[in-house]
Formats: C-alpha cells, structure tokens, sequence
C-alpha cells in the first residue's frame, strides 16, 4: 500500500472513530452525562491488564491503586483527543502533590506515541495499547470502540466515572477534587 494511500485510509478510519464517538455520546451520554458505571469485576479486569510502557517495560494500572486514577483511552490521529490532552496534562500538574496518577493509553504506532510525548512533554505515563485494550475498555463501559474514552477511579480502584468523548477541565477537576474530599 502506498503511503498516501496508507495515510488516507488512517484519515478515513479517524473521522469514521470520530462519528461513531459523537454518535454514541449523543445516544448513550445525552446531555453529556457520564456513561454508567460498570461491574467491579469489569473494572478489576482493566486494573490488570498488562501493557508496555514507552520504553518497553510491563505497567499495569493496579500498580497506581490507592489514587486517584485518570486513564485516558487516546490515538495522536484522533483529534478529539488531541484536543484534551493539554488540560490533562495542565490538571496532572496541578494535582501533581495530590494522590492523583494519570495514565494515557494510546491505541497507536508506538513510534507515533512516543514522538508525541516528547514534542509535547506530557507529564504522565504513557502506555501503548491494542484495539484489543480499546475494546476491552468499552465493552466492559457499554459503549463504542470510540475515542477519547476515559476512566476515573477512586482511590480503592472502584470506577467513578467513564467519559465517552471530550472531558472538559472543569469536569476533570470537578470529579478529581471530589473524590479526594475527605
């Protein structure tokens, strides 16, 4: 396949992603709600799942139980989710003196992933995923291979929230500083 050929159909594939995210939101989160919460055991299943880090070593997301946890399903070619990773990456400063961990998860070439990180210094782990993580990831929310998706788990690793599409900072901070209240 030729190289234009390769990047066109990358193109066709992000804006289909995009529609299929903006449709889904729109039938399964009106009004921007959050998708509903899944099972535990669902939630453990994602805790578990074992992935490379950028320089090739095995991460699992348990390891960050007992935080805050932010994970943010995401593709350097999905520009939906291009959009939020700067407050992600603003509001993981923020909360940096806090029991807060953000985890990205890019479902993309890991060349792609690891060039972005370091063009725009983002601050938290990136892990690389598969479409099989992604789709993991949205069987277990009930919702579309879609992306951004996003996780919030408390701090016992219980699910909090799940966001199909584009998390505002302010719904960011907003669910981050309520789940560190006392």
């Amino acid at each position: 396949m030729s190289r234009a050929l390769r990047y066109a159909a990358i193109g066709i594939v992000a804006a289909v992603a995009a529609a299929a995210g903006y449709l889904t939101r729109q039938a399964t989160t009106p009004a921007g709600a959050p998708i509903a919460a899944p099972s535990q055991a669902g939630a453990d299943a994602l805790l578990k799942v074992t992935l490379p880090d950028l320089d090739g070593a095995p991460q699992t997301l348990e390891q960050w139980r007992g935080k805050v946890m932010v994970v943010n399903f995401w593709a350097t070619w999905c520009p939906p989710c291009l959009k939020e990773i700067p407050d992600f990456a603003s509001v993981s400063e923020q909360f940096a003196a806090e029991p807060v961990q953000f985890v990205g998860i890019g479902i993309d070439n890991p060349a792609r992933i690891a060039e972005f990180q370091r063009e725009h210094k983002v601050p938290y782990p990136l892990l690389l995923g598969s479409t099989e993580t992604l789709a993991l990831a949205a069987d277990i929310a009930g919702a579309s291979q879609a992306m951004p998706l996003t996780y919030i788990f408390d701090r016992s690793g219980a699910v909090h929230r799940i966001k199909l599409g584009v998390l505002n900072r302010d719904e960011l901070e907003g669910t981050i500083r309520a789940l560190l209240a006392p």
